[in-house]
């Protein structure tokens, strides 16, 4: 007795109906992967460039938060004066007795001359305390410029015409030339001039003067992208079904301005970096004996001629730095960019 046979209909008919019912895993992926994150992600990733510099920063970052262990470990610290406890560390003129600015297997960057600090944890220190100084600079300057921005943008008419006119007056000013007149007013409003100025008093002040002459570039720049916006069907139907002014900021509004506010911190951090370091070195910021990369150029520049060792190590790390920030920028810029092809 042989089988029935089935009917031909009845397997269409089921593998119909599976097709109908099974999601089709590529149709997910597919739309994952056209989403604009991932295409960003996409584009960032095939930039090499793009990719070393993050990794070096990073590497920066990591360091900077890891300093106090990996002084630890190393068994150093920048405050101690070695040469004080090690007189042959130090030759008759008061510079490395050694070759290479005394550079050897206890102390890896040399010495400092004159006081014989350890180079090397002088250093870590150095690049945490300037690149905690810039990254809590740009982070307020920032925040400050995002709100004035969108504000500005937003409701327009008086607000936007005074402070319009606020950032024009702000972006005429010579910048390094006021924060070098503006720092000792700060410090004067808070110690009196015959007092030692606190480190933490000149960390914060660098921060607020960084921050009040910098929001204003990236306040015009947000100010201008959402006067565009404000005008585009889905903020109108927003404002039509009764949405509050804070929902459409930040529901309409901002999720449209990440791009350029992600872009303006990536170029501006390291710009700070350069101006700490800069006043550092004119001496309306942070001073010696705490460890920072202008501290450490400045206190370089006084012995280069004899022994160019401690000013090697601070001058070629912040070098490095900045220019793989910058070039991180500019492949973060690219890669958000939905024109950009790679």
């Amino acid at each position: 007795m042989t089988p029935p046979t089935p009917s031909a209909a009845a397997p269409l008919e089921a593998t119909d109906e599976s097709i109908e019912k099974s999601p089709s895993p590529s149709t997910h992926k597919g739309n994952e992967s056209r989403s604009p994150g991932r295409l960003a992600w996409n584009r960032f990733k095939r930039d090499r460039t793009g990719v070393i510099s993050a990794y070096v920063v990073i590497f920066f970052f990591v360091v900077a938060l890891g300093a106090p262990l990996i002084a630890k470990l190393y068994g150093k610290d920048p405050y101690t004066t070695y040469a004080s406890q090690r007189p042959e560390l130090l030759n008759a003129f008061a510079y490395p007795a050694g070759p290479n600015g005394g550079m050897s297997s206890e102390f890896w960057f040399g010495v400092e001359p004159q006081l014989g600090r350890d180079v090397f944890t002088f250093l870590l220190y150095a690049i945490r305390n300037s690149l905690g100084i810039a990254f809590a600079a740009t982070l307020l300057t920032v925040t400050l410029g995002v709100v004035i921005g969108v504000t500005a943008g937003y409701l327009g008419g008086k607000t936007d015409y005074f402070v319009g006119r606020v950032i024009d007056i702000l972006l005429s000013f010579p910048s390094t030339l006021f924060f070098i007149a503006f720092m000792p007013v700060v410090y004067g409003l808070f110690v009196a001039p015959d007092e030692n100025i606190p480190t933490w008093l000149r960390a914060a002040g660098l921060i607020i003067v960084l921050s009040a002459f910098g929001w204003a570039s990236i306040a015009r720049l947000l100010r201008g992208q959402v006067l565009g916006l404000r005008e585009r069907e889905f903020v109108e139907a927003a404002k039509v079904t009764g949405a509050s002014p804070r929902r459409i900021v930040f529901k309409e509004l901002l999720p449209n301005l990440w791009t350029p506010i992600i872009i303006q911190s990536t170029l501006m951090l390291p710009a700070f970096v350069t101006a700490e370091a800069g006043l550092a070195f004119l001496g309306v910021g942070m001073i010696d004996p705490t460890p920072d990369w202008g501290v450490m150029i400045q206190r370089g520049a006084q012995f280069y001629t004899e022994d160019l060792t401690f000013m090697l190590f601070p001058g070629m790390s912040m070098v490095i730095f900045v220019l793989a920030f910058n070039l991180l920028g500019d492949s973060v810029r690219d890669a958000l960019d939905p024109k950009s092809k790679r």
